[in-house]
């Protein structure tokens, strides 16, 4: 039987969305999660999203790593999902929607999405990197050129390394630009290689780079393989709220396929 899809993508962060408000997709059939994500034997994607009812807000997000397994919290992901939303009439405007983190505000523009990512209470900070969860684990360390990085492989070292061993986490790799720019790669567990993009990472390193004092601005543009996005934040004790994370989102095109 053929399924309608759609592809979207955030700054080069690609995902596969199905309408799945009838209840319809398997969610615990991992193995064609991970084949509609490949992209020689499927649609292709970093991701896959589900759109789902919910009672008390606009829509429910459900998250899936590219390997098929139901995951964290993803920001392009979160802003994808808000224009899909506004695509199929269940929004205009704003919207309130639940995630597997909580609850998420997001105003549309013409221009861009702004989601705001949950308060960030605690950040660790060791003499080689930065570590706190927007949503999604992420470990940060400032490098001398990023462009020049091998991200996938010291990626990888770091994101199966203690202390982090099973379970794993979200690597960044940042290079500073100039008092509120930031240039970002980032190597994403569950995809297990470097992706255009990620917005839980972006979300990550602006609030790492302003606690160990690399910035003193609260609106941060963070360049990314894949686009530039914007977080903007408040201060609160040691840690920090009011966060939202900007960018641009695009259909890519809409589809069929049979499983």
């Amino acid at each position: 039987m053929a399924h309608t899809f759609y592809k979207y993508q955030g700054t080069g962060n690609d995902f596969v969305f199905i309408d799945n408000r009838q209840q319809t997709f398997n969610k615990n059939n991992t193995k064609l999660i991970a084949k509609l994500c490949d992209r020689r034997f499927g649609i292709g994607g970093d991701g896959l999203i589900l759109l789902e009812n919910d009672d008390n807000t606009d829509f429910k997000m459900v998250y899936f790593n590219a390997d098929g397994n139901e995951s964290s919290m993803c920001g392009n992901g979160g802003r994808c999902i808000v224009a899909f939303a506004k695509f199929l009439n269940i929004i205009e405007d704003k919207t309130v929607f639940i995630a597997v983190d909580g609850v998420h505000e997001a105003i549309v523009t013409a221009e861009a999405i702004a989601l705001k990512m949950q308060d960030v209470a605690t950040i660790e900070e060791t003499p080689t990197h930065t570590f706190l969860n927007t949503g999604s684990p992420h470990h940060v360390t400032n490098v001398d050129d990023v462009n020049a990085f091998d991200v996938k492989l010291e990626g990888a070292k770091i994101r199966y390394g203690a202390p982090y061993n099973e379970a794993g986490t979200n690597v960044n790799f940042v290079t500073k630009v100039n008092e509120n720019t930031f240039t970002v790669r980032t190597y994403e567990r569950g995809v297990e290689d470097e992706t255009l993009s990620c917005g839980t990472g972006v979300t990550a390193v602006a609030l790492a780079m302003h606690k160990r004092n690399k910035t003193k601005a609260t609106t941060i543009t963070l360049q990314t393989e894949g686009g530039i996005l914007q977080v903007s934040f408040k201060k609160q004790n040691d840690g920090y709220t009011d966060i939202w994370l900007k960018g641009p989102t695009q259909q890519v095109f809409k589809g069929e396929i049979e499983w």
